[in-house]
């Protein structure tokens, strides 16, 4: 019969045997005998059960690295010929080593992450990773991943997105110490880090024509106010993200809109978007469309609001809209439908709209400056907004059918 987990079962031992459950071989399981981790295997090919004594303590702070050294064993059993003592000799040799090397593990780390450029592990790996160096050099250093983390990472304030950001390439980190580089199984990250929620993304939201409107109307009537309005208009009429703003201009004597951002791409290393050209699609309000002649605007070089540091317009405009108060509101329209209002949301406005017109997805992925793959996973979900008109169009066209199906059979 197979074992059961009682109410008084730590939660350890729920984690380790479901990880030998989902991991292992069927019929592998785990038990304590006198303090020690013992491996059961019940193999109906072998047709009797095998045990085997681990030279791990029964303990919480041991279960990993057994989960560790019973995969090895799993490994060389599952090759076949071997019985489980013949696995677990062989499996000694292959744990017999443990590298340690935290500064080779470094490098060696960034070798391995090919796709990510110069300026991103510097500013999104490097803190992490230093602080991790500085703890483990340390007199009192941490002695496995959990409290690595607790220590490298409370630079940064909870829920924050550059803790976030933190904690997911330290961890990436860690599992490549264990993976690649055969640390032990204790320098695994944790799975969740106590008092921290893991954050869910959650869909980007894509601002409504009237919510714009309403949004520009409430800005201040000021040289400021106008320059960010004109900002705003920008970003919600050609899908520009932010960044695009410094980089935004008219060629061909004004006749076309241009950005000449090259945005990083998250593929091979170096790689940039191309420059691209701007492509309108209106905001409507409730006489038709709104035609601000953004255009000739830029060509006769009116202001824009300071966008900070390159890299940097993203926060510039988020730090400006999140104080007004009706950009206040409609993150709270947005959140009731369980999105987020973001700076980017002009931009996904610009898609909806887009594919709302009958735009391709090919022709979007060019107008926005990105790939069609890219396109698709991000934005595909505009694609079916309209799916209920649509289907009530079809209902409508259908019931006129009917009728005259029905007029023609009673003459």
């Amino acid at each position: 019969m197979p074992r059961t987990a009682s109410k008084d079962t730590p939660q350890w031992v729920k984690d380790f045997r479901r990880a030998i459950k989902t991991q292992c071989p069927v019929g592998w399981l785990v038990v304590e005998h006198n303090g020690t981790v013992k491996l059961e295997v019940h193999d109906s090919a072998v047709g009797k059960k095998q045990t085997l004594k681990l030279p791990f303590q029964w303990d919480e702070s041991q279960w990993a690295d057994a989960l560790l050294r019973i995969r090895v064993i799993a490994k060389s059993y599952a090759s076949g010929g071997l019985d489980l003592r013949g696995a677990a000799k062989l499996s000694e040799r292959a744990s017999s080593s443990h590298n340690t090397d935290w500064q080779a593990a470094v490098i060696a780390f960034r070798e391995h992450r090919t796709r990510v450029a110069d300026r991103t592990w510097d500013k999104k790996y490097k803190p992490v990773l230093s602080y991790a160096l500085k703890a483990l050099s340390a007199k009192k250093s941490p002695s496995n991943g959990s409290d690595l983390c607790d220590k490298a990472l409370k630079q940064w304030a909870l829920g924050t997105r550059q803790r976030q950001i933190m904690r997911q390439n330290l961890f990436a980190f860690l599992r490549f110490c264990v993976q690649r580089r055969n640390f032990k199984a204790c320098w695994l990250p944790p799975e969740v880090i106590e008092g921290e929620a893991v954050n869910q993304k959650r869909d980007g939201y894509p601002m409504t024509d009237l919510q714009i409107l309403r949004l520009l109307d409430a800005l201040p009537q000021s040289n400021i106010g106008n320059r960010w309005r004109f900002a705003i208009q920008l970003m919600a009429v050609y899908g520009c993200r932010p960044e695009d703003l410094r980089y935004i201009k008219t060629k061909r004597a004004g006749t076309e809109l241009w950005s000449d951002y090259e945005k990083s791409q998250g593929g091979t290393k170096g790689k940039r978007t191309e420059k691209r050209r701007l492509y309108p699609l209106l905001v409507n309000d409730i006489d038709g469309s709104v035609d601000w002649n953004l255009q000739q605007r830029i060509h006769i070089r009116e202001d824009l609001p300071s966008l900070g540091q390159p890299g940097k317009a993203g926060e510039a405009v988020g730090t400006y809209i999140r104080r007004q108060p009706t950009w206040q509101s409609i993150a709270a329209e947005a959140e009731a439908e369980g999105e987020k209002l973001t700076p980017y949301s002009f931009r996904h406005r610009y898609s909806a709209a887009g594919h709302a017109r009958g735009l391709q997805p090919k022709q979007m992925a060019d107008a926005m400056g990105h790939s069609l793959e890219v396109h698709m996973g991000s934005y595909a979900r505009f694609m079916t907004r309209d799916l209920a008109d649509a289907f009530d169009a079809v209902n409508d066209s259908s019931a006129k059918d009917q009728k005259v199906m029905n007029r023609r059979l009673k003459t």
